[in-house]
């Protein structure tokens, strides 16, 4: 490998305990030890993109998402067939008991009960089994070992994380403006709402203090897996968004998950006066988008039937939800989401309050199915409904 200190080609007697025989100096990555892509310049390289060279602060776990090497998704399977143990436990003694039963009888009878043992050893050795599975994923590195190494090695080479980078298992670092008691300067007259469902999203737009400059309150809500989890991310939602007036507009921020995509309707339809923009990442983009971080729940959250009716879902993107599979909308590039939250306000704060007459007044913005430099924009497309559509590319 590459000595991220002095540029040598390292053999691997000549980088032990990650250290260069060459510079003497420390590194905190070797690749064959840590795996593929986990080499410091890598690392550095993609967390200076994601920051835009310092001017943003990143979560670890956005790092980590974008630092991955591999990610494996796989949908459930039903159990086919009759286990093998089963199988025999059953044919071997009747089996057993018609040859002992050839002795007893003669003539057609034995015949006839021969036959029968030899066809049910067939039949027993002939059938398959296919054991069930349930969905699943995986990304590479872990994000254990992602988190150990990269809060472990990575600052004892180099004394701290990657510029721009915070630990979020920590508390959150201030941003300028902010009060000793806030992570986040305070809105005193918000003009807008965001409110988002993912956790890692929240400090990154609080590090950064995004609500703070688009004059804008950011609200929290996590919900919980489960078939209780609609009711319950929903009811906490109205219960925050009961503090603000109706006159403010609501940013949806959420993952390409069921949960995600039922919350901006659900929310519309209990509050019928409010501007409601949905800017969570496109189930669409990512189901068939290149680079996207795809998962999967071993338990299904909501049937396809549902997320057609009430999320307005296209058939294949409804089912891909419905099988367990999910996209996290903290995967998508810092930049990129920046900008498509700052969009979403200003959309939001642009729209009128929805009425019988303006219901299908207003079209929806789609996002560029692929990753795009910082302030991009992207294309419009007519549509209906009484608020917009705006949605994240893929990571």
């Amino acid at each position: 490998m590459i000595c991220p200190r002095c540029a040598a080609s390292l053999k691997g007697k000549e980088r032990a305990g990650r250290v260069c025989v060459r510079c003497r100096k420390r590194f905190a990555l070797d690749p064959a030890v840590h795996g593929k892509g986990m080499h410091d310049l890598r690392v550095r390289g993609i967390a200076q993109r994601a920051t835009d060279h310092g001017r943003l602060k990143i979560t670890l776990t956005q790092l980590w998402y974008l630092s991955r090497s591999n990610n494996y998704a796989w949908a459930g399977r039903e159990r086919k067939g009759v286990p093998a143990r089963i199988r025999w436990l059953v044919a071997l003694p009747v089996a057993v008991a018609l040859l002992l039963s050839t002795v007893l009888v003669d003539g057609d009878l034995a015949f006839f009960a021969g036959a029968a043992a030899f066809l049910i050893l067939v039949a027993a050795s002939a059938m398959r089994h296919r054991p069930g599975v349930l969905p699943g994923s995986r990304i590479i590195p872990s994000e254990e070992m992602f988190r150990g190494l990269m809060t472990g090695a990575w600052p004892a080479a180099y004394g701290d994380l990657p510029a721009g980078v915070f630990d979020d298992a920590r508390p959150l670092p201030r941003p300028r403006g902010a009060g000793p008691s806030r992570a986040s300067a305070p809105v005193s007259r918000p003009r807008a709402v965001i409110l988002c469902t993912d956790r890692v999203v929240s400090l990154f737009l609080t590090a950064n203090d995004v609500p703070g400059e688009l004059g804008a309150v950011l609200l929290e809500a996590t919900g919980r897996e489960g078939p209780a989890g609609h009711a319950a991310l929903v009811a906490e939602a109205l219960d925050r968004l009961a503090e603000y007036r109706s006159a403010l507009p609501v940013v949806v921020l959420h993952d390409a998950d069921p949960l995600g995509v039922l919350l901006a309707p659900l929310i519309r339809a209990a509050q019928p006066d409010r501007v409601v923009v949905d800017a969570g990442l496109p189930v669409s983009a990512a189901r068939g988008g290149k680079g996207v971080v795809r998962l999967a729940r071993p338990n299904r959250i909501a049937d396809a039937e549902q997320l057609r009716t009430v999320a307005g879902l296209s058939e294949a993107d409804a089912r891909w939800l419905a099988d367990g599979y999910w996209s996290p909308v903290a995967a998508v590039p810092p930049p990129l989401l920046l900008s498509i939250v700052e969009r979403a306000v200003q959309r939001a704060l642009t729209l009128p309050p929805p009425g019988p007459r303006q219901a299908h007044a207003h079209g929806f913005l789609t996002w560029p199915q692929a990753p795009q430099p910082p302030r991009a924009r992207g294309t419009g497309r007519p549509g209906t409904g009484p608020s917009t559509k705006e949605g994240t590319s893929p990571a």
